[in-house]
Formats: C-alpha cells, sequence, structure tokens
C-alpha cells in the first residue's frame, strides 16, 4: 500500500509540474510536439550549428520535436496548419528511430536500429554519397533504475552516436549528443575530446533542474590516428 501511494504521489506531482510548464505551454502554442524542441533550439542558439542547406541526422528522433526544430531552420520564414514548416527545404533532413514517427513534411523518416544493416543501407542511399553535416542525438536508454546499468547503456549509445559521426561526418562538422551526469560521465567527455577538436558541454534552460542529462557538443573532427 506504501508503494502506490507513494506512486500515485510522484505522478501527481509529475503532472502538476508537467502541466505549470512553461516550455510544454510554449511547445502547445507554437505547434512542437515536444518541449525537447527549445533544448536543441538553445543548443543551436549558442553554438550556430544549424544553417539552410546542411545536411542533418536526427538519431532517437520519435516523436519529433526536434526534427520539427530543424525543418523550421531550413525554412524559417514559412509556416503552415499546425506550426509545421513548408516550402522549400534547402537542405536535406534524415530523422531514424526505433519508435514509430509522425510524418513531418521534408524530413525523411527511417524506422530501425541504425546499428542493422538493413537501416544503414537505407541511410547510405538517401544520402546519397554527401557528407553529414550535423548529427543530433537525443537518444536514452530505457531506464532501470539501477544506476551503473543505466550509465553502462547511456554510455553505450553514446558511444555510437560518436562511432556514427565519425563515419559520415563533414570535417568540419559537429555532433550534439545527450548525456547523463553520473557514473561515466567523464569517460564520455575524454572520448569527446579524442574525436572532436572543440568540446563542450551545455544544458539547456528547457532541461529541468533535477534531470541529470545534459548534452555534448563536438565541433571538427580530429584526423584518426595511425
Amino acid at each position: 500500500m506504501k508503494i502506490k501511494t507513494r506512486s500515485k504521489k510522484v505522478n501527481k506531482a509529475w503532472l502538476h509540474d508537467h502541466l505549470n510548464d512553461p516550455y510544454v505551454r510554449q511547445a502547445q502554442a507554437e505547434g512542437y510536439r515536444a518541449r525537447a524542441a527549445y533544448k536543441l533550439k538553445e543548443i543551436d542558439e549558442v553554438f550556430g550549428l544549424i544553417k539552410p542547406g546542411q545536411v542533418v541526422v536526427d538519431l532517437g528522433s520519435a516523436p519529433g520535436a526536434w526534427s520539427q526544430y530543424l525543418r523550421r531552420r531550413f525554412a524559417p520564414k514559412v509556416a503552415g496548419s499546425g506550426g509545421a514548416a513548408s516550402g522549400e527545404l534547402g537542405g536535406t533532413l534524415l530523422a531514424l528511430d526505433v519508435l514509430p514517427m509522425e510524418p513531418i513534411d521534408g524530413v525523411q523518416f527511417l524506422q530501425g536500429d541504425f546499428r542493422d544493416e538493413a537501416v544503414l543501407r537505407a541511410l547510405e542511399a538517401a544520402l546519397a554519397g554527401r557528407a553529414v553535416d550535423v548529427v543530433v542525438s537525443d537518444m536514452a536508454p530505457n531506464l532501470s533504475g539501477i544506476a551503473s546499468a543505466d550509465a553502462a547503456r547511456m554510455a553505450d549509445l553514446v558511444e555510437l552516436a560518436i562511432d556514427f559521426a565519425q563515419a559520415r561526418l563533414r570535417p568540419e562538422g559537429a555532433l550534439v549528443a545527450k548525456v547523463f551526469h553520473g557514473s561515466g560521465y567523464s569517460q564520455l567527455v575524454e572520448r569527446f575530446k579524442r574525436s572532436f577538436r572543440v568540446v563542450k558541454p551545455h544544458k539547456p534552460k528547457a532541461s529541468r533542474d533535477r534531470s541529470a542529462e545534459t548534452f555534448l557538443v563536438g565541433i571538427g573532427l580530429k584526423a584518426a590516428s595511425t
């Protein structure tokens, strides 16, 4: 009985915070599928990563808020119903996730695990030989509540994002990846530093204070060691 009561209290507190969250309200008003759009927006404004005409890959894209933001950056003066950007794209946006995602005009979505050979072939076909300018990754594992296990799963996803970026980014390209503070964080920072010339952590204002998440931004690939 105590567990159930506590669970109800936690759920009620989360619901209260969610309904009173200014970013939730702003997302609803501006037609974003999730408040997470404002995390990428702030990162982009701080580091100047996204520009019309680029090739951008969104890993872990569902439900699509980051892809929506990217789409709007590519056509910032044109908006259709529901806050959706439309018109000439002026770039290439590819989104991948193991979960389904509702379509976004101008965004090519591939459902599946990008570690799978079939998904990689589909991605390579969509890229058509073009190098990628920016990779953004909001991927996170399903949390078990066991800190060491969750940290290991998160580290694995970040490593995959780095490997993916190293294989496809142009030399001056950038990677934005979600990470969690805690066990393994310093090792991930060091992994980024081995791969990128510039590495900066950033916690957007839209990331809740109690959340352990932050984002690592890597800019400019380092030459592979011989």
